[in-house]
């Protein structure tokens, strides 16, 4: 299916300041004050499992491990090497106190304390990616259940999404069960998190980018034209997208179904469409 692409305004480029780096003696002791915090810490600030744990030091984000006192193994000695060479303090402590900190979460015996995670602005991410070429967006609106988002992150990375958008209210940010369940994918793949998703698709669209919806009426995603920048939007797990939402979008993408239920998971059908973009363009 051909389309006309829409001419591009002529935005003018803004300038974005780095933060600067902080010295060693700085960033030591912000991370001493950190830690003596760290058992007060909200659950967000906490990563669990070793996939998620050692991607959050990798990315230098951990403030201070802790693992079971009975757990051994090789990859137990492959996660306190890595705390060493960041600096993050290890505590070794009763399984129940693990489950206390986590919420009775599968941890598999490691729980670390991070720095909160940073959300990109829109500007930012598009910023960011501006260099691209036929830049691949996932909108996520209101995916309440954090194992889904974590899954559509997992996805999103593995076929080299561009960034992933979630709203600020009504939706699941970056948990540790997020976090688990991407195994540690959340900390490559930017996440922009905006006040309302509707402007954000309008000023997507001035930046010559095409937004695309999903329902159970429109073109079959086997005939979508996925050339140049797009973003497509996934819908809650139980209603779909808003219907203010609908009215923005430049098309609507459906994958049909012949079978009894009435919708596929919200993971599974991200995927999928993920995946047929990425088929499309390899």
């Amino acid at each position: 299916m051909s389309r006309q692409r829409r001419e591009k305004p002529d935005f003018s480029k803004k300038n974005h300041h780095k933060k600067s780096r902080d010295n060693h003696r700085g960033k030591q002791a912000q991370r001493d004050m950190l830690v003596e915090e760290s058992e007060e810490a909200t659950l967000e600030d906490t990563v669990i499992g070793k996939h998620a744990t050692t991607e959050a030091l990798k990315e230098n984000r951990g403030n201070k491990l802790f693992l079971q006192e009975d757990i051994k193994g090789s990859r137990i000695e492959e996660l306190k090497q890595l705390a060493q060479e960041k600096s993050v303090s290890i505590k070794w402590v009763p399984k129940t106190k693990l489950d206390e900190m986590v919420d009775g979460a599968n941890h598999q015996g490691i729980v670390m304390k991070t720095t909160p995670y940073e959300y990109l602005s829109l500007s930012e991410l598009l910023e960011k990616t501006k260099e691209k070429e036929n830049r691949f967006f996932l909108i996520l609106d209101s995916i309440m259940d954090p194992h889904n988002l974590g899954s559509m992150l997992r996805t999103a990375d593995a076929v080299n999404v561009d960034g992933v958008i979630i709203p600020k209210h009504r939706a699941v940010g970056v948990t540790p069960v997020v976090v688990k369940t991407s195994t540690g994918a959340v900390e490559h793949i930017p996440i922009a998190r905006v006040t309302n998703l509707s402007q954000t698709v309008k000023e997507l669209k001035e930046h010559n980018i095409w937004v695309f919806g999903t329902d159970m009426t429109g073109t079959d995603y086997r005939e979508w034209n996925v050339s140049g920048d797009i973003a497509l939007i996934i819908g809650n797990e139980g209603k779909g997208m808003g219907q203010a939402l609908k009215k923005e979008v430049d098309e609507m993408i459906t994958i049909p179904i012949e079978g009894h239920v009435q919708s596929l998971n919200a993971g599974v059908a991200a995927g999928l469409l993920m995946y047929e973009v990425y088929r499309k363009r390899s």
